[in-house]
């Protein structure tokens, strides 16, 4: 192939472009502010949350690695037995379900990755122009509805919080960026909350990477994953100190997304041979294989070929998945499920060379590692109080009632 040379510099300015996107994006750690905004007078004295993530923080880490700041404020507060995700039990689906109350078949956000025909495009948590897009954002998220009334909001990182939804982003916001230390990010939550009542924020989202990181690099079992776990539980205490000294009536809700389990690393499922990577766009795999046909006319036949030859896994067309997944022809409110879908028997997973150590991602109604965690406590809440498992789509409503 040949390139002219006017043909090649614009080739070049394209790819200078490209990385230098890429690269704001990575280095983006100033605060985002909407200065023309304030509470209204009726919204100076509502209540104020602070809803924190740490993800991949499974139900019974707590207590598994003595989590004892945590532990301490639980019992303070109301506390599930775990919290259950939704299908499928990944980051951003669940993150995005968490402050929307709608499961990710009906918000949009149905994977970490995944491809809309109609725009015929892909989505991916890595890719910082679709996170900052508004178009895959269905529902109504809590700041959003906040703000529509008046409320200010901030968010220290949260999935759809960089995007403006409805025409809306919080009031004080940052991209995600790891480069802002923890310390860093406490301090700012405490700068905001001193903020004086028409410009204090009365939601704000806190998220944490960790123990997920840990847990897929070295697995749940590890000492690594121990430690990640003990540093989120330092960072609580930190964050409810900095609040405490506000002096403010502030109350918690923690939670995660989901939760991780050890997978069988000696055994992992190759690509089934009916698949023709020509024919199909597979945007991921790992604990679930999703395909979208580029001509319909494929669907049927690939799908009954896998249908005969599945051993380690399940086939189902997109209006056969089981109805508790919410996640079939009847739920998909942006079509942006696959055509077929493929699920790994736990604890083996689709991959092509050996798998790490950790995922998430199975059926939280098979695979209770998948369960995630649900703490609160705070003026508002009964002290000392165990409640059972609950989805979390039930967040949503509490949150908003907290808020009036």
């Amino acid at each position: 192939m040949q390139i002219n040379k006017s043909g090649f510099f614009i080739l070049l300015l394209l790819v200078i472009a490209t990385f230098r996107q890429q690269a704001s994006a990575q280095l983006d750690t100033a605060q985002h502010v909407i200065l023309s905004r304030k509470n209204s007078i009726g919204q100076q004295k509502k209540p104020y949350v602070i809803l924190i993530s740490s993800d991949g923080f499974r139900y019974d880490y707590a207590e598994k690695y003595q989590a004892a700041h945590l532990l301490k404020l639980s019992k303070k507060g109301v506390r599930a037995a775990s919290m259950i995700p939704s299908f499928p039990s990944l980051t951003f689906p669940n993150h995005y379900t968490i402050v929307t109350g709608l499961y990710p078949s009906h918000h949009g956000l149905v994977n970490n990755s995944f491809y809309d025909a109609a725009k015929d495009k892909r989505y991916s948590m890595s890719d910082s122009t679709a996170v900052r897009d508004s178009s895959w954002y269905g529902g109504t998220p809590l700041w959003v509805l906040a703000e529509q009334q008046q409320m200010l909001t901030a968010s220290m990182f949260w999935v759809g919080s960089e995007a403006a939804i409805k025409g809306v982003r919080p009031t004080y916001y940052y991209a995600y960026n790891e480069r802002i230390t923890v310390d860093e990010r406490i301090k700012i939550v405490k700068q905001w909350l001193n903020l004086p009542e028409e410009k204090r924020p009365h939601l704000i989202t806190f998220y944490l990477s960790e123990p997920d990181h840990s847990s897929h690099t070295f697995g749940p079992e590890a000492l690594q994953t121990k430690q990640a776990v003990k540093t989120v539980d330092s960072v609580l205490f930190e964050l409810t100190k900095a609040v405490k000294s506000t002096g403010l009536p502030v109350n918690f809700v923690f939670v995660s997304d989901h939760g991780m389990t050890a997978v069988d690393r000696e055994h992992p499922i190759a690509t089934p041979a009916a698949i023709d990577p020509n024919k199909f766009i597979i945007p991921a795999s790992g604990t679930m294989m999703e395909l979208y046909a580029k001509q319909k006319a494929d669907i049927l036949p690939v799908y009954n070929q896998l249908k005969q030859s599945a051993q380690s896994y399940s086939v189902y067309l997109k209006s056969e998945m089981p109805a508790h997944f919410h996640y079939n022809t009847s739920d998909d409110r942006y079509n942006r499920i696959a055509d077929i879908l493929l699920l790994p028997k736990w604890p083996q997973v689709f991959a092509n060379r050996k798998p790490g150590v950790g995922y998430h991602g199975f059926d939280p109604a098979e695979v209770k590692d998948m369960h995630a965690s649900f703490m609160a406590w705070g003026p508002v809440f009964k002290r000392k109080t165990r409640i059972p498992s609950f989805e979390n789509i039930h967040v949503y409503p509490m949150v908003t009632k907290i808020l009036g």
